[in-house]
This record gives C-alpha cells, structure tokens and sequence, in this order.
C-alpha cells in the first residue's frame, strides 16, 4: 500500500485504476482465497456442465427424466445450503471453513467419479456423491464472499467482490476450454489429438484439481497469514429500544409486496438459465453432429467469457440509467434470443444465440441485485438479499421436475427430433418476465415514494 493511500480517511473514494492497483498488491490471504475460488470454478462448472450426460444415457443409463431431477436436486440443494452458509462460515471462520468445504468437495466428486465402477449401486454412488458435494459448494460460495470482506478494506471492497466474480468464470472458461481435449480423442490445434479419457477423466480432472486445491489451501493458507491479513471491523452498535416481534414481523421481506413480485416475476427467464445445464447438453448431443458435441464445452465456454468482459463494461456504461428499464431490457433480450432456435439445429444459429443470451444476462445480471439493495430499507440489506436468492433456487429445482420429459418428448435419444417446439415453448415461458416487468414499471419505481412517505410518518 503506497503511504498516500495509508494516510487517507478510511471513507475517501478512490478510483478504479488506483483500487486494482491497491488489490494487485493485496494481502496473500485475498489471493488465497481467490485461488480456491479459480479452483472451484474449474471443478464445480467441469462437472456440472456434463453432469446430465454422465447420470443418463452417455455413461450411468438413467433415464433423461430422473437425470434431469438429479441435476436439478442437486443445484437445488446447492442454493439451499448457500441461506444457512454463511452461519458455518462465520462459527469457522474463512480460513477453517474452505478447509472444510473442500474435504466435502473432495469426497463428493470421489464418490461420483468412481460411481460407475460401484455395479449395482453406482446410482447410490452418485447420488450419494452430490449429496455431500451439494453441502461443500453450497457452504464454501459465502465463505469466499466472507473472504473478500474480511481481506479488503472500505476502498477496496467493491473491486474484490467484482475481481471474485471474475475470477469464477476464468475458471469455469479455462475448463470448458480443456474438457473437450480430456474428454475425446478428437484432433485439437496443431493437429493435436485429444486424451479421449471420457466423462470419466473429466470427473476425476476436476477430482485431481480439488486435490490439488486442498493441498495448496492448507500448505499457504496457515492460522499466521489469517491473523497477519485479516481486516478486522468492529460491527455497528444497535442504538435505541429494541423492536417488538410485532415490530420485527412487519419488517420482514416477504411482506414487501414489490420485493416478492420483483423476485418472483424474474423466476421464467430464469429458467433458461437452468436449462443450460439440464437441456443443452442432451439437445447437442443429440441435435448436432459428432464434431459439434466434442466441443461442446468450448460452446458453453462462451458464456463465461462474455459475462467476464461485458457485465463490468456495461455496468459503467449504463451506471445512470434506470434499473427497471435495464432489466426489461435485458431480459427481452434472454427471452427473444431463445427464438433464434426455432428453426432447427444449425450451428451458427446456436453459436449466435450463445452469444447474445450472454450479452441479455450481461445487461440485466448485476442490476437484479442492485434494486434490491435499493429497495430495502436500511439496515435490511443483508435479510432481503438473502430471500432474493429463493426464486434461483425454485428456478433450478422446478425446471428439472419437467426438462427431463420435454427431452424425451420432443429431443429423444436416437428418436425423431422437435427441437423447434421444445425451444419455442421455453421461449414463451421465458416471455413472461420482461411483459410483467414493463406492465408493472411505473408500480416498481414508486417504491422510493412509499418509503420516503413512511419515513415521515414515522417522525410527524
């Protein structure tokens, strides 16, 4: 830290290209916590982008519909866990509680990895697997965001969280990148062929990273640098009487009408978010030709990769412009985008609908949040941020109870193909968030009015 920096007022606003400066020469405990956060992405997003295909008919045998509600329990019980993680990792601490995030991880993919050499059990194997592997990722998304806070100071703490956010989906474009070259012997660059290892060797990769993460977490990651890095804050001091249950009852989130109508009207373009790991696996595989499923994680790739670049670019860029009306736009753009499908299987019309569903998710993303924070009232930001993430969860878990069907309806394996009516289906469910937003536009942006009128009802 350069001493201009250490002898400004600790509120003093500072630039973006003074904050990455600041983090780049941060405490070794934020790069740490950053390394489990690149390692996680490779492996968590490695198997999850395949995991459908390994449960089902590529690897396990089981059935597109009880693949799909595997998939989907799992990712379900994933954003479960995250409500009540943060509390494991605040009794552990960070440091104690990625170690312990990790042995669930570890033993977790173990499990699913070596599923199919369990015979007649390697359901249970499986299933078992995510089970314990749901606990570990589950518990370690508020450890890392624990981390941030506690290894960045008031200057730098926006840029941390947004250098974490960055440094997942590095870690989920570098997997996607060498999963292919793992998974089949295709010819790569240069001419080179890949290992051909399989579903198999992708799993134990992500297995052997998780390894590799643990060993490094726990030879760096000592009981010293946590007490030499740590920023320590004291918590704000609650001032004057204490409320009643009456009183804390009205103030809980799910009495907020706008707050449950905000997060739940965004609940059908999520959907299409889950079906990116639940539908598009089994619709290329099946759609495409051989040497478009063979790199198909370079296809998925993409998304991360826009996200990385364009979510931080257009934020700057539309800092001014209202939130609603970015969300409206932005989810139009996921909705509409699903239509490019329609027409049938062609590869261009698939890259190209990648790469504008990302820039859709790109504009509206990183505002989701930002409205809620505006719409909660002070000192309630963490409670409404917490239930903002229920419709995530009902989205993943709900969409698998009938992804699996459609696929068997209209995309089955070695059957005839209507991949036109499966994508224009979704598509019209999706439409539903962008028409509820616009129709309720002018309701939303009122919500500073309510509060502002309550606040003075409060102190007449």
């Amino acid at each position: 830290m350069s001493e201009a920096a250490a002898g400004a007022p600790a509120q003093k606003e500072i630039g973006t290209w003074e904050s990455i400066k600041i983090l780049f020469g941060a405490s070794k405990g934020f790069w740490l916590v950053n390394m489990v956060n690149f390692g996680d992405g490779v492996a968590y997003f490695g198997i999850l982008t395949l995991l459908t295909l390994f449960l089902g008919k590529e690897r396990l045998g089981m059935s597109d519909h009880a693949a799909a509600i595997s998939v989907s329990a799992f990712t379900g019980l994933v954003t479960l866990t995250m409500f009540g993680g943060g509390f494991v990792s605040d009794k552990l601490g960070v440091r104690r509680a990625l170690t312990f995030c990790l042995l669930l991880c570890l033993a977790g993919r173990v499990l699913l990895s070596g599923s199919p050499h369990f015979g007649g059990g390697s359901y249970t194997a499986a299933w078992l697997g995510l089970l314990v592997l749901s606990v570990g990722e589950g518990i370690i998304q508020p450890a890392l965001y624990a981390g941030v806070k506690e290894y960045t100071d008031a200057r730098t703490a926006t840029m941390g969280y947004g250098i974490l956010y960055a440094i997942m989906n590095l870690g989920i474009v570098a997997e996607n990148f060498v999963s292919p070259f793992v998974r089949t012997n295709t010819p790569f660059v240069f001419g080179i062929k890949g290992l051909g290892l399989g579903f198999d060797g992708v799993f134990w990769m992500c297995t052997g990273i998780t390894v590799l993460m643990l060993l490094i977490h726990m030879g760096f990651f000592t009981k010293a640098v946590e007490l030499r890095d740590r920023v320590v804050a004291d918590a704000p001091k609650a001032e004057g009487p204490e409320k009643t249950l009456i009183e804390k009852i009205k103030e809980l989130p799910v009495l907020d009408p706008r707050f449950m109508f905000f997060i739940f009207i965004l609940l059908p373009v999520r959907t299409l978010f889950a079906h990116q790991f639940l539908t598009m696996p089994d619709y290329v595989f099946r759609a495409y030709a051989p040497e478009v499923s063979a790199k198909f994680e370079w296809i998925a790739g993409l998304n991360p990769f826009i996200i990385v670049i364009f979510v931080p670019l257009i934020a700057g860029l539309t800092r001014k412009a209202n939130i609603i009306t970015m969300m409206i736009i932005g989810t139009s753009i996921s909705a509409l985008t699903t239509f490019i499908l329609v027409p049938g299987p062609s590869l261009t019309r698939l890259i190209l609908y990648t790469l504008i569903f990302s820039l859709g998710e790109a504009v509206w993303s990183s505002r989701f949040l930002e409205y809620v924070a505006d719409l909660a009232p002070q000192g309630r930001v963490g409670a409404y941020m917490g239930l903002a993430g229920i419709p995530w969860f009902l989205a993943k878990f709900t969409t698998g109870l009938y992804s699996g069907w459609m696929l068997e309806r209209f995309v089955p394996k070695g059957g005839p193909l209507d991949t036109g009516s499966l994508w224009f289906i979704y598509a019209l469910i999706a439409g539903i968030t962008p028409i509820g937003l616009l129709l309720a536009r002018p309701w939303l942006l009122r919500h500073k009015e309510v509060r502002n009128a309550q606040q003075e009802a409060q102190h007449a």
